[in-house]
């Protein structure tokens, strides 16, 4: 079915909606607004999947922008490189970026998987924690169609969104491993020694991938060498196209 097609079957289906409403009876139709009413207008044009990735979206995010005040508290050299006032400033321009759709200057045109490889790479120069982040999430965005809110007329591939979880469990590995000439670690994250461990990045990062898993296996039962292809592309570690 073409787009325009589906678009005047929505509409012809919330008219129905609207009708089937006037015939019910007083209270009845009155549970149903009240119930329309808690919620977005925009949401009487999504299906159940469509307000899962739009939650899912907003719980990742929100994650992510968790991860990176948490990186500016173990890394506080780097928002000191962002050319910001503070760490504070830094993560609200960073936020920004990634969900105005807009360039890092630090990165240049680089975004989601060029951004990700150039910031965890020892050439990168400037506010590592900020570039990381907002490459993580421009290939959230990239994965998901560009978007951060889905609707009827809304088409997501769950192959890039299962890769985008496959990339972000490969860039967890790499932000732990990844060090500088003289052996020290690019960013510090989840610490395990004799004082205690702290595995919260790990968790956190965690929450993000199951999310995308359930919303790929919501959205299509197809791709059932998906696994495979992901236990190939570890054995040459390529992150996975996300459009």
């Amino acid at each position: 079915m073409s787009v325009p097609a589906f678009r005047r079957h929505a509409r012809l289906s919330l008219v129905g909606v609207l009708i089937a409403l006037c015939g019910c009876t007083g209270q009845q139709g009155h549970d149903v607004f009240t119930q329309l009413g808690n919620g977005h207008p925009g949401e009487l044009f999504q299906t159940s999947v469509d307000r899962m990735a739009t939650l899912s979206m907003r719980d990742n995010l929100q994650s992510l922008y968790l991860l990176m005040n948490k990186l500016y508290l173990r890394n506080p050299s780097q928002w000191k490189q962002s050319g910001y006032l503070d760490a504070a400033t830094a993560e609200r321009q960073i936020r920004q970026a990634i969900e105005q759709r807009q360039s890092l200057p630090q990165l240049g045109e680089r975004r989601d998987l060029a951004a990700l490889s150039y910031a965890l790479s020892p050439e990168f120069r400037g506010d590592r924690v900020g570039a990381f982040i907002y490459a993580i999430g421009s290939m959230l965005i990239t994965a998901h169609g560009g978007r951060t809110e889905f609707y009827m007329t809304d088409a997501i591939d769950p192959l890039f969104v299962n890769n985008a979880a496959r990339n972000i469990e490969k860039a967890t590995w790499m932000l732990g491993q990844r060090q500088d000439a003289n052996g020290v670690l690019l960013l510090f994250s989840n610490e395990i020694s004799e004082e205690g461990s702290n595995l919260s990045f790990a968790v956190e990062f965690g929450k993000i991938v199951a999310r995308l898993d359930l919303l790929a296996q919501m959205l299509d039962e197809r791709y059932r060498r998906i696994g495979l292809n992901y236990a190939q592309s570890l054995l040459l570690m390529n992150f996975l196209p996300v459009q």
